[in-house]
C-alpha cells in the first residue's frame, strides 16, 4: 500500500539526506534553499502515521484544481501570490497584511492564491497562509519546497487546499509518493518543471496539474519564452500553469493564448500600487477585446 511504502521509506530513513549536485562547485540558489530544508526534514521526529491520521480529519479542502477549471473563458485564472522577499530580488513587500492582500487580490478576480511558507529565504510562514486563506473562500496553494511526506501532512494542517512539488526537487519515487499522498489527503499538488524532461517525468508518476516555472531555480534567471516552449508537450487533460516572469496584461494574455488557462503571479502583483487592479487587469487578459486591443 502507497501509504505504508511512504512510512516504511520515511520513519526508516528519516535521516537520508539526498546529494546534490553543485555548479562549478558552487552552491546555487536551489542546492542552498534544498539543503536547508532537507536538513530541518531530517530532524524531524515526528511520527508520519500520526501526521498523516491528524491531516485525514481536517475540512475537506476547496478544491485548488477544480477552481483553475471553472474559469470562464476569456478569463485568466490568477493565482495571487502573497510574498515578502524573494532570494534573488530580496524585499519586496516584508509588512504586506496578509489579510488585506488576500482581500484585495480576491476582490480584484483572483481564482485562488499562493502563499510562501518558507521563512529562511522568503520571509514567509504558516501564519500568513492561515490568516489569509480564513479572509477569503478561494483555494490556498502552499508555496514552498516540498522534501518530506510530513511537509504534506503540515500543508493540510496548516489548512493549504495544494501543494507545491518541485520536479528539479525530487527523485522519481519521491514525486509519486507525494503525489499519492496529496490525493489521499485530498489536497491538489501543483508539479513543476522547467522542461520537457522534467515534464516527462511529472506526468509519468500521474500529475495532472502541471506548473511550467520560466525561472530558472539554479541561476534564477526567467526565460518568457519557456512556458510556451514546454507547454506544446503538455497533453491535453493536463492543466496547465504558467509561473514567473509574467509582468502584465500582456504577458498573461500571450500565455492565455498559448494555452495556459492560469498564471501564478507574486512579484508583480505584491509590488503593484494598487494589488486589486493590477490582478483585474491579470484576469481580463484572456478575452479577445483585450488580447486584440
Amino acid at each position: 500500500m502507497k501509504r505504508l511504502e511512504i512510512r516504511v521509506q520515511y520513519e526508516m530513513a528519516g535521516a537520508h539526506l539526498r546529494a546534490l549536485v553543485s555548479l562549478s562547485g558552487v552552491a546555487n540558489y536551489l542546492e542552498r534553499i534544498l539543503e536547508h530544508h532537507r536538513v530541518t526534514a531530517a530532524d524531524d521526529r515526528r511520527s508520519l502515521d500520526l501526521l498523516i491520521e491528524k491531516a485525514m480529519a481536517v475540512s475537506e479542502p476547496r478544491g485548488f484544481r477544480a477552481a483553475i477549471e471553472s474559469a470562464k473563458e476569456g478569463r485568466v485564472a490568477v493565482i495571487a501570490e502573497v510574498k515578502r522577499r524573494s532570494p534573488s530580488r530580496g524585499d519586496l513587500a516584508v509588512d504586506l497584511d496578509p489579510i488585506e492582500t488576500a482581500i484585495d487580490y480576491v476582490a480584484g478576480g483572483a481564482t485562488c492564491l499562493s502563499v510562501l511558507t518558507d521563512n529562511e529565504y522568503f520571509g514567509g510562514s504558516p501564519a500568513d497562509l492561515g490568516m489569509a486563506r480564513k479572509s477569503v473562500t478561494v483555494p490556498v496553494l502552499r508555496k514552498d519546497f516540498t522534501v518530506d511526506a510530513r511537509d504534506i501532512c503540515d500543508a493540510a494542517l496548516m489548512g493549504a487546499d495544494a501543494v507545491l512539488l518541485i520536479a528539479a526537487a525530487l527523485d522519481d519515487a519521491e514525486l509519486a509518493d507525494f503525489l499519492v499522498l496529496a490525493s489521499e489527503l485530498g489536497l491538489d499538488a501543483l508539479a513543476e518543471v522547467h522542461d520537457e524532461a522534467e515534464l516527462e517525468r511529472v506526468l509519468v508518476s500521474g500529475a495532472d496539474l502541471v506548473g511550467v516555472n520560466q525561472r530558472d531555480l539554479f541561476t534564477f534567471e526567467v526565460d518568457p519564452d519557456r512556458a510556451r516552449r514546454v507547454g506544446t508537450s503538455i497533453p491535453t487533460g493536463v492543466v496547465r500553469v504558467a509561473e514567473s516572469g509574467i509582468r502584465g496584461p500582456e504577458d498573461a494574455g500571450a500565455l492565455y493564448e498559448a494555452g495556459f488557462r492560469a498564471v501564478l503571479v507574486g512579484e508583480s502583483l505584491v509590488t503593484s500600487g494598487d494589488r486589486r487592479m493590477a490582478v483585474a487587469a491579470l484576469a481580463a487578459a484572456g478575452s479577445a477585446e483585450t488580447r486584440a486591443g
